[in-house]
């Protein structure tokens, strides 16, 4: 039987283990649910909804680092014996988010080896999804990355097979992921249209064939 690749990891497998330690909350559109700074003290799953991962720097500057969807974990920091956060968490819609003290994923990772291993599965995966985002932010152009983002966010990535969700997130954000101005991506957004690559209705749909764009040097 092939050995799963880190990306191939259900993150729904992990927290069905750890289901009963978690404290499900509502969250409004644009609701704050950790801030840059605060302890880290506790892990999140999203259960439904979108959540916005920000960072800021010392003089003002703020920058979208991902946009997690359903099916999500973030703040793994908390597995680091006092951490920080080193970025702000949002809902960009009303969203229920569930949270799973430290240290109960701590006394299941120590008394469980197959919940170690989902742990570090993941934790595994999370480090080549960022070692991808900085190899692109460094080589490929503006639009490349929009492109690639958007892949993402609709759940195919590079090499996923899943069926793409309608996105609901602004320019505004898109802009701040990819590093350029919203009217930067503005400009890309609507040459995507044009192709074919993207469709507007009552969210923005991704089709496959970007992936082909994407890829076409």
């Amino acid at each position: 039987m092939a050995r799963k690749k880190s990306h191939d990891l259900a993150p729904h497998e992990l927290f069905r283990m750890i289901d009963t330690q978690a404290i499900p909350r509502d969250y409004r559109d644009k609701q704050a649910i950790f801030t840059q700074g605060d302890k880290a003290d506790a892990m999140f799953y999203i259960q439904n909804g979108n959540v916005k991962l920000t960072v800021a720097s010392k003089g003002g500057k703020k920058a979208v680092i991902a946009i997690l969807r359903r099916g999500g974990f973030f703040g793994e920091g908390c597995l680091v014996r006092q951490s920080m956060r080193m970025s702000s968490a949002t809902s960009i819609q009303p969203s229920t988010i569930a949270r799973v003290k430290r240290v109960a994923i701590v006394r299941l990772i120590h008394e469980d080896p197959t919940f170690a291993r989902l742990v570090i599965s993941h934790l595994l995966s999370r480090i080549e999804r960022i070692e991808e985002d900085f190899v692109d932010q460094i080589f490929s152009s503006s639009e490349k990355r929009l492109a690639r983002i958007l892949l993402v966010l609709s759940s195919f990535g590079l090499k996923s097979k899943a069926e793409p969700a309608v996105l609901k997130v602004s320019q505004q954000t898109l802009a701040e992921m990819v590093g350029s101005t919203r009217s930067r991506v503005s400009y890309f957004m609507n040459r995507f249209r044009k192709m074919g690559l993207i469709h507007y209705n009552g969210g923005l749909l991704v089709r496959r064939t970007m992936l082909t764009f994407l890829l076409h040097d």
